[in-house]
């Protein structure tokens, strides 16, 4: 049993999806083809980069990196080509600069504003006694009255 579930969690690690038919002759150009393309994302599948999918559109950007390193572009001006062509979404780890530094920054922000907003929530309500109301005439009589029974 140990083993069948041994042999499926293994089969289930997602396969290079990069053909025989891609792969460049130049063992360097290949190289660089597959660092580029760990760093972007399937545009049709999510958080898996080029080389894991199988999707036609990851096809086409594997072809489009390799197409672009032939002409000799360097692996920045690669990136950058991909980047204007189908905007940030298409890096798995976007730059932390302008708009994106807000988006980054947003969680951590927020959970440290949660943490002090619940902080200073405890320490109130762990400072603030609730006083008992003072009985009046009516309510001493019957608390006699029960004490005695």
């Amino acid at each position: 049993m140990i083993r069948v579930v041994l042999l499926l969690v293994f089969l289930a690690v997602p396969a290079f999806a990069v053909q025989p038919d891609e792969i460049m002759d130049d063992p360097a150009l290949e190289e660089r083809a597959r660092q580029i393309s760990q760093g972007l994302r399937c545009l049709v599948c999510r958080n898996e980069n080029i080389d894991e999918s199988n999707a036609d559109l990851a096809r086409d950007l594997r072809l489009a990196v390799r197409e672009r390193l032939l002409t000799g572009d360097s692996d920045t001006e690669v990136v950058a080509y991909l980047v204007d062509r189908y905007g940030e979404y298409v890096l798995l780890r976007p730059d932390m600069r302008g708009a994106n530094l807000i988006l980054w920054l947003a969680g951590p922000v927020m959970l440290l504003g949660g943490l002090g907003i619940a902080a200073f929530y405890l320490r109130r309500r762990g400072t603030r006694e609730v006083q008992p109301a003072a009985l009046d005439d009516e309510e001493k009589l019957r608390l006699e009255r029960l004490l005695r029974d």
